[in-house]
Order: C-alpha cells, then structure tokens, then sequence
C-alpha cells in the first residue's frame, strides 16, 4: 500500500473530509488519473470495504465518505481537462438500477487525459433504457459503454437493443460499438464478442480502438429471453 493510500485511508477512518480531498488531489496530480485510481483510490476502497464486511454496518459511513470524496476529485479532474481530439464521443452510463458508478467516473477521467483527450459524454448512475437509447440517437456515439456492477443489474436485452439503435442519412445509418462493461456482465458470457474492459487500462484502450476505427459494432447473440427485467425498470420499446 502506497503513503498516499496510507493516508487517505487513515484519514477516511477519521472521517476526515478535508484531508482525503487534500490527498486525492495530489495523488491525481502526482501519479496520474490512471495510476491514482489503481495505486491509491481502488486499494482505500477495498480497505474500507473490508472493514465494513468484518464489522457490520460500524465503518458504512467510512465508506460513503470516502466514495464521495473519490467522485468528486475524479469528476473534478475530468471537467477541468478539455478533450482536444474531434470525433463522435463515448457515451458512458449505468445500467437502470445501477447506482454504483466510480468505476466509470474513473474512465471519465483517463479519457479526458488520454493523449489528445477523447471526448466523452457522462449520464451516470441508473439512466433508464428508453432515455438512453434517445441519447445514442440524438449524441451518435462512438462507443456507448454500459456498467454493471453486479448480476442483478447486468442488462442484456437493454445491451442489444443499444446495437440496433441507428443514426444517420438513410443510405449510410451508423450504429454504435457497444461495450459491457464491469463485474455484471461476466454473467453473459461473450454474448458482445469479448468479454469486455475489466481494469481502466483496458477500458480506456476500449475507447482509443473504437475512436480509431478498430472496434467495429458486432451483432450479439439472442440474449432477448436471457434477462428477467427487475420490477419498476422501464424497459425500451
């Protein structure tokens, strides 16, 4: 464990909100966005998850602070870097129900200070089916990833509808590359051609591929009948 890591952990404990914004912003200026996700923010976490599974809902509000704190030094580093390089931007979203976003605010980021910058559009957590379909339709992605944090929120009829959606003049409709991302989406298999980004540097490469034309859309499997739709989601027409 990094002194950084050390630190924001010991001061998360404390509950020490001005601390941990202190500490993460310069991890993020020290390491990078990438390094600062995997070296100091993913290992404070996993700490204070560990902590909260051993004593019960004692160090819950460890947790939440600290994740907290985390989006928002990540989103502030992903506003104030401007993307520089022209093209359709990723399109990065939850799946309905899925309230656990860091993962993706993290992407956000090492998009943003990728060589260049590759543009990006952030929806965030739990973005309903027909919303997000409206979106591809009127931004014209170039990726669209799709996070799943668990099973249970994985969406796979969403996910292949998102590859039907079109744009564009009649002769020549574009469709999106669609990316399944994060631990729900093991649950499918290779129902997308690949398994999908499992760290950020993966992920982020996802996106460099789909912006230079090496990731071509892939019609998945019929997964139409694979996914029981939780009650109250909206589910797209």
């Amino acid at each position: 464990m990094s002194p950084h890591c050390r630190g924001l952990t010991r001061a998360a404990l404390r509950l020490d909100g001005p601390q941990m914004a202190e500490i993460l912003h310069e991890s993020i200026a020290v390491f990078g966005p990438m390094k600062a996700w995997t070296k100091v923010m993913m290992p404070a976490l996993g700490a204070a998850g560990r902590r909260w599974a051993n004593d019960g809902e004692q160090f819950v509000e460890v947790e939440h602070l600290l994740s907290w704190h985390i989006s928002a030094a990540l989103r502030s580093a992903a506003v104030a870097m401007t993307p520089s390089r022209r093209g359709r931007p990723a399109l990065l979203a939850a799946t309905p129900g899925e309230q656990h976003t860091l993962p993706l605010d993290a992407v956000a980021v090492a998009a943003a200070a990728a060589a260049q910058g590759l543009p990006f559009r952030m929806l965030g957590a739990t973005v309903p089916g027909l919303e997000l379909i409206d979106a591809v339709r009127r931004i014209g992605p170039s990726p669209v990833v799709l996070w799943s944090q668990t099973t249970r929120s994985a969406d796979p009829v969403l996910l292949s509808r998102l590859t039907e959606v079109t744009w564009g003049q009649a002769s020549s409709l574009v469709t999106p590359v669609v990316v399944a991302a994060g631990p729900g989406s093991i649950h499918y298999g290779r129902v997308f051609g690949d398994f999908g980004p499992r760290t950020l540097e993966s992920a982020l490469d996802y996106l460099e591929r789909s912006f230079s034309g090496d990731l071509m859309p892939e019609r998945p499997l019929n997964v139409r009948g694979g996914a029981k739709q939780s009650e109250g989601r909206r589910s797209p027409s």
